[in-house]
Order: structure tokens, then C-alpha cells, then sequence
């Protein structure tokens, strides 16, 4: 059977990337909590694990690729955000960290998240969604 013929079935495509976003995910928050930093540059990885995730589910390049792996990778930087400063708070509080996300606001979040972002991994968190776009094109 030649490559061309070999698909893998529409619905599989969804699956690998929640499960590879959310492996991603949980990687980068746990990582940021050890090294009590924002660790900004997991972006690019993350960019990067979607353009490979969406490229080995088979999925046709083009235009809806690129905007699928942007539109991932923000929303994997978004989530990662979110959850570190959720931990964070979770922590000093007593509460795991999903029962924090839940009751985290997003005006203290968003303070949380700018008082701990270097320019660093603003810059990193900014080129990572076009970084996925360009890649999955």
C-alpha cells in the first residue's frame, strides 16, 4: 500500500492533538512550578509539538493547518499561563491546583502573570503561535 493511500480516520486527528497539548501542558506547568519561573520558551516547544502532531496525524497543508497550529498553541500558552499562576496561588492557599483554576479570577491572574513574565518569554510567548503558523502551512 503506498503512503498516499495510508490515512488515518478524521477523528483522530482532534484526539492526538488534545492528548499532545495537554502532555505539553501539564509538562510546562510542572516544570515552571520546579523552577519557580514562567519557563516562557516552552512556547516554541510547544509550538513545535503541534506542527509535528499535525503533520503526523496526516493532515492536509494549507491554510486550515496553519490556523489550527496557531490557534493551538495560543491556546496552549494561555492554559500554561493560567495554570502556573493557579498552582501558584493553589500553593499558599491549601488547594490542588485544579480546584485553583476554577476559582482564580482573571484580573488577579492576569496580575499574577505580568508581575512574574520577563521580555523574554513575552517574546517568546508572542512567536510561538506565528512560529506554529509558518510551520504547519
Amino acid at each position: 500500500m503506498s503512503p498516499a493511500q495510508r490515512r488515518l480516520p478524521r477523528w483522530l486527528v482532534p484526539v492526538m492533538l488534545v492528548l499532545a497539548s495537554a502532555c505539553v501542558l501539564v509538562i510546562w506547568v510542572v516544570l515552571s512550578v520546579y523552577l519557580q519561573r514562567q519557563a516562557g520558551w516552552m512556547a516554541l516547544l510547544a509550538a513545535a509539538d503541534v506542527v509535528l502532531v499535525l503533520r503526523l496525524a496526516g493532515m492536509p497543508a494549507g491554510h486550515r493547518r496553519a490556523w489550527l497550529g496557531a490557534g493551538t498553541t495560543l491556546l496552549i500558552c494561555l492554559l500554561a499561563l493560567w495554570g502556573i499562576a493557579a498552582t501558584q496561588v493553589g500553593f499558599s492557599m491549601g488547594l490542588a491546583p485544579w480546584d485553583s483554576m476554577t476559582k482564580l479570577g482573571t484580573d488577579y491572574a492576569w496580575t499574577l502573570v505580568t508581575l512574574t513574565t520577563t521580555p523574554l518569554d513575552w517574546a517568546a510567548l508572542a512567536i510561538a503561535p506565528l512560529l506554529a503558523g509558518w510551520a504547519a502551512r
